[in-house]
Parts: structure tokens; sequence; C-alpha cells
């Protein structure tokens, strides 16, 4: 299979549109015309995780942390960065990273993580917001279920759990075709009615260029009539971090001792138990504590996350109980939700999970 096809598989799960501004997402390495038979996922892209798909003669890497987040001005190997991109490069291992946007999509590392404690009721903690265009569009009727569903079939009219959402209204249109149009319907020269529906449908942002060209192909006029509106709203499938509530409150003891086990850890640095019992669970992946104030709000009894500094611990401030388990050990399982979905899509290919423990960090 090309790589290119992988890559379109993996940019309908999280589209890189949606990554953060710092974060280099994407394809690192590699011809994306190259054919591979199989790819090895991982949390990290080490030397030793090349070696690794160099002995299981896999084509591609597929990593969750980006092994290069800034420019190169050489490349000798002078550290562990530059030995595993010379590596992969001279043995044709492709690299890529998918990273904050599958962060930042709903079926991505927060859900996961929420499985794995059990959690139930799932939303995203911090949606995302000024991400959603609203295109407004003018149709004769004779053609508005066309036009409609060309751009439903373009990306545009999901919202949450529904697809093929939009509104219309029905009004006249008037135009008046010069000599040198060739209009649809009328006569050049002579101002003309027609009877159209207005019709409101909201798109992803990243998504409009693909649903205007869709739009504009399946609508009879040679000029179309249309707006495209920057929404405030909050997407509500985007955006970062979950929250969720275990099935049963649970003693905060057993609650810690329950992550330890789920996520594979033997520490858990936590604040002040607050409560006898949890319910009210949020998590965030990786570095979270930006988004202590979000789980505050929602009420979360704790926030499971990692990367948390000595003064930070403090900012819990008695309203929350704050659990860092550890970087890699809330997103270890990242590998097995790009599997699962491999497993899904494409059922026929070949991925592995990486049996590489990439954790710089260990304890006694």
């Amino acid at each position: 299979m090309k790589i290119s096809t992988i890559i379109d598989y993996l940019e309908i799960l999280a589209p890189p549109a949606l990554q953060e501004s710092y974060d280099n997402s994407g394809l690192i390495i590699g011809n994306k015309e190259a054919e591979i038979s199989s790819v090895l996922l991982c949390l990290d892209s080490t030397e030793e995780v090349i070696d690794e798909a160099i002995e299981r003669g896999c084509g591609m890497v597929i990593a969750h942390h980006p092994i290069l987040f800034s420019g190169l001005t050489s490349l000798t190997g002078k550290n562990y960065i530059e030995r595993t991109l010379l590596k992969a490069i001279k043995n044709d291992v492709a690299i890529y990273a998918i990273h904050t946007n599958l962060d930042n999509v709903n079926n991505g590392v927060n859900r996961k993580i929420a499985q794995k404690i059990g959690l139930e009721n799932l939303e995203i903690l911090n949606p995302k917001k000024s991400v959603l265009n609203k295109l407004v569009f003018f149709c004769p009727t004779e053609n508005i279920e066309e036009v409609k569903n060309a751009v439903f079939k373009a990306g545009g009219g999901t919202i949450g759990a529904y697809d093929f959402c939009s509104f219309s209204s029905i009004g006249e249109g008037t135009f008046r075709a010069s000599e040198s149009a060739n209009p649809h319907v009328g006569e050049k020269g002579i101002l003309h009615r027609e009877e159209e529906y207005r019709v409101e449908i909201v798109l992803p942002s990243y998504l409009k260029n693909k649903v205007l060209s869709a739009m504009m192909k399946a609508h009879p006029y040679e000029e179309v009539a249309f707006d495209l509106y920057a929404l405030e709203n909050s997407w509500r499938e985007v955006g970062s971090g979950m929250i969720g509530d275990l099935p049963q409150k649970m003693d905060s003891v057993s609650f810690l001792d329950h992550l330890k086990k789920n996520l594979g850890t033997d520490c858990v640095r936590h604040t002040e138990l607050l409560s006898k019992e949890v319910k009210r669970i949020a998590v965030c992946g990786g570095s979270g504590s930006f988004l202590l104030n979000n789980a505050i709000a929602k009420k979360a009894d704790v926030f499971v996350t990692a990367d948390y500094k000595y003064h930070q611990f403090f900012d819990a401030d008695k309203k929350i109980v704050i659990a860092d388990v550890g970087h890699f050990e809330s997103e270890q399982h990242t590998p097995e939700l790009i599997q699962e979905y491999f497993q899904e899509n494409l059922p026929n290919f070949a991925s592995y999970l990486s049996k590489i423990n990439t954790n710089p960090i260990n304890y006694r």
C-alpha cells in the first residue's frame, strides 16, 4: 500500500488542521509514493524503534510524538534526533507523527484514557472555538437537493451526532444577465426573478475549500451567490481533554489504585484527597495543567493528567484533586488506539505495536 493512502486514513481520523500551532504532526521523513507492507506504531520514534521497524520489515513508523519540532541546520548524527533520522532515511523507513491533532479529536487520545479508566457520559473538556464556518448559498428550487448533498458529501452539515444538518428558507432572487453571460435561467439583458432557497450549513473551517468547490461544481448557476461566515461557536466534537463519570462512586484511595492498575503506572503524584468518594473525572493525556480551571468549572472531583510542576500542585486550592500519572503512562495506549482504527478501516493491512518501552523516566 502506498504511504499516501495510509496518510489519507490517518488524516480522516485526526485532520492535521486540528493540531496546535507549535506542533509538527504529519509526514516527517519519507516518500508518499513509496509502497510498504506494514507499519510500526509507537509513542516515540527513537533509534531502537527504527531498529525494530527494520527488523520487522516495516516501511513506516507512526508515532504519537514528533521526533522533529524545529528545523535542522545540519544532519550529522550528533544527537539522538539526528541519529534516528539518519537511520530511518538510510533504511527507507518513513516517520509520521499524529500528535495534538489526535489529542484534539473526540475519538482520540483522551477518549482512550477515559475508556481505560472506565468513564461514561464522555464529553470534550475544553471544546475549541472559532474553528467552524457557516456557509449560506442561494439555489433554485429544482437543484436544491443536489447541491446540498454535494456539500454534505464534502464534509458540511455535521453537528455532533447528527449529519445532513441544514436550514432552508424560500424567497425570490433577482438578476440580469449581461450579453457575455451564459445564464442557466432567464434571458440576456432582461431582469429575471427566480424562486430560490437560502440554505445555511455549518462546516469545519479547514474543509471550506473542499466544501466550496463541491458546491460550485454542483450548482447550476454560472455565478453562485454565497456567504461564508466565521463562527464563534464552540465545536463540541473537537478540543482538549475529556470529562466523564465513573459508573459508580469510588473511594478516593481505591480510585488512585484503580488509576495505577489501568494506566500501568507504579506512581501517582496527587494533591490532598478532598472527599472520601469520587465520581466525576477529567482527563488530559500528556501535559494538561492548562486545563485545570476547565476541570474545576465542570465539577470534576479528580483531574488525571501529567507533567505537573511543584508549584502548580498548589493551584488545586482544595477545589479538586490533581492526579499526575506520568506523561508516558497517560499516553502509552495511543498506539493501541491507532491499531484499532487500522483494524477497522484497513483490516488486510499489517500494523504492529512496538515492543520498545520509550519512557525516558525510570522509578525505584
